[in-house]
């Protein structure tokens, strides 16, 4: 048996998978307390606590190896023993965003961190947290002898190694795909003082090991997304539109990707190639948040947003509750238009189905604009992608089949794919093949939808709000 940990910002849920044949033998779930922008932090004891939690309600199992995936980017700041100085600063968090804009001057502009590390840098990453922490609090940046992920800590509770892989090592903004190293250059903006080759942890490589827990091997671990890809089985030009929270729409690539204008991330993958990325910090939230305002639960948010029209009568929806990621708008908020007073329910639904969908979209066109590949399969994942509402709305509006996989939980699945890859020396990918995991249900579009008209006046709303 192989175990695969998906510790993500909501929650932990580990999946325990038949090495062999990939069959679900258990899994178990424990959340993590709530994060919520400006200030979202989360202390890292929570996440291991939730990973006990969860490992227990799979039964505790005796697993031939196990892997970590864990939320992209967030701070975790230890002493040289490696317990955390302060709680870590998560991805979503928007008190960086002046950090972020500050380290874009001091390299010249957008241009020559695209070149540095595939990535413009943003709130989110790593490198504007590590910014944030010299400026606002020097004296634990002082005592900061580790610099970890998320997936890197836990690996390292696991096995008491300071190890990470390419994938998240991608998305600090201080590692460089295309060349596959670190970029302590880049460090040296935001401390040139500091000795960061001994705070930085080791890049293991896809097959590599970071150790021995309970008997079983420890795999190097990765980002969620990267888990993801791993678990869906992508192949260059299929498409991802991963639903939580939060939304990314991603890609694998033979070629790392340097996008000056910052929509797209350019992150490596676990497997030796790429992973072009878009991010969006609302995506399932926005229909939760309407639905609270409505006080309708999700079977009556489903039911009304499927039978109401394509284009809400008018009403348009801009889903950036929680400020934006892409387009880069930390400050933003929500904007609804078109309502008048004949407005019915159902239009307000429908058009918080179709911001999200709209946005997201936005992110496909953005990796096509890049050069990335992007006509294979188009893939809906995470737990939105169980909405019959977003199914629909995304299939119309991209007008494309959309495949649905069956296994519900592609990050966790991606990372006993990875863990069982040790154990055969098959890649991550030929694993998940093997296991049929990309298997799932077509969702056709609706032909006599105009997605243009819809897609238009969200840009115009958009556009109209920057």
């Amino acid at each position: 048996m192989v175990v695969g940990v998906d510790s993500s910002t909501q929650s932990t849920k580990v999946e325990v998978r038949d090495a062999d044949s990939g069959a679900l033998v258990a899994s178990g779930r424990a959340p993590h307390p709530a994060a919520v922008p400006p200030k979202s932090e989360q202390d890292p004891a929570a996440w291991w606590h939730a990973f006990e939690t969860a490992f227990a309600a799979a039964g505790s199992p005796d697993a031939a190896a196990i892997s970590v995936a864990g939320q992209q980017h967030a701070l975790v700041a230890c002493d040289a023993e490696g317990t955390p100085v302060r709680p870590a600063k998560l991805w979503n968090d928007t008190e960086t965003a002046p950090d972020a804009a500050w380290l874009i001057k001091q390299l010249g502009g957008p241009e020559p961190w695209a070149d540095a590390c595939g990535t413009v840098p943003v709130a989110a990453l790593t490198i504007a947290k590590l910014s944030w922490l010299h400026r606002s609090e020097p004296e634990v940046f002082a005592r900061m002898a580790r610099v970890l992920l998320p997936h890197d800590w836990l690996t390292w509770k696991l096995t008491g190694a300071f190890v990470t892989d390419r994938g998240d090592a991608s998305g600090t903004g201080y590692w460089s795909p295309s060349a596959g190293e670190w970029r302590f250059d880049l460090l040296a903006i935001v401390d040139k003082e500091k000795d960061w080759k001994s705070v930085l942890p080791a890049v293991l490589g896809p097959a590599e090991t970071a150790g021995d827990w309970r008997s079983a091997v420890v795999g190097p671990g990765t980002g969620d997304n990267m888990g993801a890809a791993l678990g869906l089985g992508l192949r260059p030009g299929d498409v991802a539109i991963s639903l939580g929270t939060s939304g990314t729409v991603f890609t694998v690539a033979e070629r790392p990707t340097a996008d000056a204008s910052g929509a797209v991330c350019g992150f490596a993958d676990a497997t030796g190639r790429f992973l072009p990325l878009v991010c969006t910090l609302n995506a399932t939230k926005v229909t939760d948040t309407v639905g609270r305002l409505l006080g309708l639960d999700r079977p009556q948010m489903e039911a009304l947003a499927v039978g109401a029209p394509a284009g809400a009568g008018g009403v348009v929806l801009l889903p950036y509750f929680d400020g934006e990621r892409t387009p880069n708008r930390p400050k933003a908020t929500g904007v609804l238009t078109g309502i008048r007073t004949d407005a019915r329910q159902e239009q307000l639904v429908r058009a918080a189905y179709e911001g999200v969908a709209c946005s997201l979209l936005d992110g496909l066109d953005a990796l096509a604009a890049a050069g990335v590949e992007t006509g294979g399969r188009l893939f809906l994942a995470g737990g939105g992608s169980r909405s019959r509402a977003y199914q629909r709305v995304i299939a119309d509006l991209a007008q494309r089949p959309v495949l649905v996989p069956d296994e519900p939980e592609a990050v966790a699945a991606g990372a006993c794919a990875q863990a069982a890859a040790l154990l055969t020396g098959a890649t991550p990918t030929d694993v998940a093949a093997g296991w049929n995991l990309a298997n799932g249900s077509i969702v056709e579009p609706d032909h006599s939808v105009d997605p243009t008209a819809v897609r238009e006046a969200y840009a115009a709303l958009r556009d109209q709000t920057g």
